[in-house]
């Protein structure tokens, strides 16, 4: 079973930016070469296949031209050597024979000229050699052919030249019809030229198709005129298909009769019906194609190997500057807010890199600003605590309860030791920060019967709230230390009795608490140092308003908090704001 822990490293390797880069422009860049390989190999496969036709056709084409111009020559002799004979006065006689000599003494290719009557006895010939008995001349094809066409000229099969005593070349026989002059009058002749095949062999023998490519030669009725195997092809050990060739008079053609795909190409000289073919193998052909293929192979390896070395260096330079970005964040998740990411890379991992830079700072201030919101938090809870147990405030409140005491108002002492007695018990409530706006009222209706006893009947006061609103939780000791400074600030000094109302109402989902006061007011220079925290009460709890909204701020946001409205020797009103909360949230 394979370990979990090696597929998932294997999975994420398989997905990681360097991976996919280059598995991707790899997989394109495959496709690619190998769509281009596939078409440059079909490409050059037809070109190489159309080239090599066409190289066929053009070697066939030049062997066509050497050998048309060769028999053109020969044809030329012939004609001169018959124009010499059709003027002679007399044949034979000395003058012709000098001139018969002398045309084969120019050609090293012609082995005789001869001149014989239809019977087949001759009349002029050179060399002047006795002919051979038993030639059976009026039997020979180019005989017959003269006689038959005496108008053209006509080319014989190569053969063995059997006429005269000591002449055994292998010729072809080039015959015509004559008008010869003998004793006086004009007879019909035959005109022979005997022609040495050797260079029409020569020629042929010359010409190279591929390895084992060749070319043969045949006349209009398909024997064979030259074969480069003849001697193969007359004892019957090779065969020639010649019907492709018997067939058509010129272009390039597929045979596939002997069990092996040869292209066979035909030329046909016109002015003797014989035609050249010219035999190339295939897989000759098929070879070229494999080196092609071979090379394109090659090609596309080594292409492959340079994109995908490439490709890996830079998708690793790539991926190198956001794997350190992975690391750096690792560190930041283990608690190490120290980092700091080189920035360098592309334009985009660049401002990755800036931007997590000043995601760590940013990270850290607010780390450092939480740190100080909660120290400001516990100082102010213990401040409140301060407040909640001043010894200042506890003193002259019992000194008021024993002068009570001495005065004979026992009533007035149960009321203040009851509402001290409760002032104390909410201000604790349990060590619980969240208390009731009813609790809350409550304690500062305490706290004002208290402050009412010391200051002897000083001020009046009124507390009212809306039913909907009691049950909502709130901060506790918001409204002590406003009322606390509405009576040492405002109510105190006045010459005549003052009155402080509180309020607690709903308004757009918040709870708002007012605390109004009909004192002397506050200057606005002195009410911009209150709410700046530069002036505290000097009698009072020493909590401050600046501190009752940095708690509300701390505990419920930004959009909470204490205002201020006041007007000199009218009076002020403190507004505080906090977010609706019940029980239930």
């Amino acid at each position: 079973m394979k370990n979990p822990v090696i597929a998932l490293v294997h999975t994420l390797k398989m997905k990681s930016i360097q991976f996919i880069i280059t598995a991707s422009f790899t997989l394109v860049t495959v496709a690619v070469m190998l769509f281009v390989g596939v078409m440059l190999y079909s490409k050059f496969s037809e070109t190489a296949e159309q080239n090599a036709f066409l190289h066929t056709q053009q070697i066939i084409d030049q062997v066509s031209f050497n050998l048309n111009s060769y028999l053109d020559g020969m044809t030329d002799i012939f004609e001169l050597a018959a124009e010499k004979i059709r003027r002679s006065e007399n044949v034979p006689d000395d003058k012709l024979t000098e001139q018969l000599g002398t045309i084969l003494e120019t050609r090293e290719d012609l082995v005789s000229v001869a001149v014989f009557s239809r019977e087949g006895e001759l009349i002029a010939g050179f060399p002047q050699t006795a002919m051979r008995k038993n030639t059976r001349l009026r039997e020979q094809s180019w005989f017959q052919a003269a006689l038959n066409n005496p108008s053209h000229i006509s080319f014989s099969l190569p053969h063995i030249q059997n006429l005269f005593q000591g002449e055994y070349k292998w010729v072809v026989s080039m015959s015509r019809g004559i008008s010869v002059a003998q004793n006086g009058e004009r007879e019909d002749a035959i005109l022979l030229v005997d022609v040495n095949f050797k260079t029409i062999d020569d020629l042929c023998q010359r010409v190279g198709l591929g390895k084992k490519g060749y070319v043969y030669i045949i006349d209009l009725a398909g024997n064979i005129v030259y074969h480069p195997q003849q001697q193969l092809i007359y004892v019957g050990l090779k065969n020639e298909n010649r019907a492709i060739a018997l067939k058509n008079s010129y272009g390039s053609y597929v045979d596939e009769s002997g069990g092996e795909r040869r292209l066979v190409t035909i030329k046909t000289l016109d002015d003797i019906g014989w035609k050249i073919v010219g035999v190339s193998y295939m897989d000759e052909i098929a070879t070229t194609k494999k080196e092609i293929s071979g090379f394109i192979f090659w090609l596309l390896f080594v292409v492959i190997a340079v994109v995908l070395f490439v490709l890996t260096y830079i998708s690793a330079a790539i991926s190198r500057p956001i794997r350190n970005l992975e690391r750096s964040m690792e560190q930041v998740e283990k608690g190490d807010f120290t980092v700091n990411l080189a920035v360098r890379g592309s334009h985009e991992v660049e401002q990755l890199s800036r931007r997590f830079n000043h995601m760590v700072i940013r990270i850290r201030q607010l780390m450092d600003q939480i740190i100080r919101e909660q120290e400001a938090k516990r100082k102010s809870e213990l401040e409140v605590l301060q407040a909640q147990i001043n010894p200042h405030f506890l003193y002259n409140t019992l000194n008021s309860v024993v002068r009570m005491v001495g005065i004979g108002k026992n009533e007035d002492v149960i009321t203040t030791i009851t509402a001290l007695s409760k002032l104390f018990r909410i201000s604790l409530s349990k060590g619980k920060n969240i208390i009731t706006v009813q609790e809350e009222l409550e304690h500062v209706r305490n706290y004002l019967v208290i402050q009412k006893m010391r200051y002897k009947n000083k001020f009046t006061y009124e507390i009212t709230a809306q039913e909907e609103v009691l049950p909502c939780r709130t901060l506790k000791l918001l409204l002590q230390p406003i009322v606390e400074n509405a009576i040492y600030h405002g109510i105190e000094p006045m010459a005549e009795q003052g009155k402080i109302t509180v309020t607690a109402e709903m308004a757009d989902g918040s709870v708002l608490f007012r605390v109004r006061d009909n004192g002397l007011g506050i200057p606005p220079h002195v009410l911009e140092q209150i709410g700046s925290g530069q002036i505290k009460s000097k009698d009072g709890s020493g909590v401050g308003i600046k501190n009752v909204h940095e708690r509300i701020r701390l505990f419920f946001g930004e959009a909470y908090g204490l205002s201020i409205e006041s007007d000199e020797e009218t009076g002020t009103t403190v507004t505080i704001r906090i977010p609706m909360m019940t029980e239930e949230t």
